[in-house]
């Protein structure tokens, strides 16, 4: 199956989710997320502002900031589909972009280099227990996350995890998956579908 139909499928599902339970799912995966060792050990954390049906990760910037992390959120390229995370205070420092996503304004915000982020929570839909995931079909995180020495995690409602998803020799897999429903730890990409 392509992976245009995964997605798909997977984000028509999100969005019938009740938004009462939305909350709840996100904040259990909020609480397992802040409890681990990849976030308490952190002081610098790559994190998108999410948009429903996406785990809300405003929650998660919010606590972080109250204990004196830095939040680096990233600003897209779409030419070269390249990120340049920079850091924001506070949501004042965004903008609206294409396809609603919120981004840093550069004149408000300070480059971050990637070996500086200790923890890079990176987006999905769709995931499989190795690791891989189907993000929205960019390939952004993919070229990022090639060279990159920090914790990679993933945020995801446990709907969401447990495929045999396709995968390809470029795909970056995450180490952990945290769900409302605990940790799926995953390896370096083991167990490949």
């Amino acid at each position: 199956m392509k992976k245009s139909i995964f997605r798909n499928e997977m984000i028509k599902q999100l969005k019938s989710m009740k938004i009462q339970m939305y909350k709840q799912r996100s904040l259990a995966i909020k609480k397992n997320l802040l409890n681990s060792p990849e976030f308490l050990n952190a002081s610098v954390i790559g994190i998108t502002i999410s948009r429903f049906p996406e785990v809300d990760t405003r929650p998660i910037i919010e606590a972080a900031w109250k204990l004196g992390k830095k939040i680096a959120v990233p600003k897209c390229e779409n030419k070269t589909r390249e990120m340049d995370f920079r850091t924001i205070n506070s949501y004042d420092n965004l903008e609206t972009v294409y396809l609603d996503l919120q981004e840093p304004i550069i004149a408000e915000t300070k480059s971050v280099e990637k070996d500086k982020i200790d923890l890079q929570i990176v987006p999905g839909v769709v995931y499989a227990n190795n690791g891989y995931r189907i993000g929205f079909g960019g390939g952004y995180y993919d070229r990022y996350l090639m060279d990159f020495k920090g914790d990679a995690v993933s945020l995801a409602f446990e709907k969401q995890t447990g495929q045999m998803i396709p995968f390809e020799e470029h795909d970056i897999p995450v180490q952990k998956i945290f769900t409302e429903n605990g940790i799926i730890f995953c390896g370096k990409g083991e167990n490949s579908q």
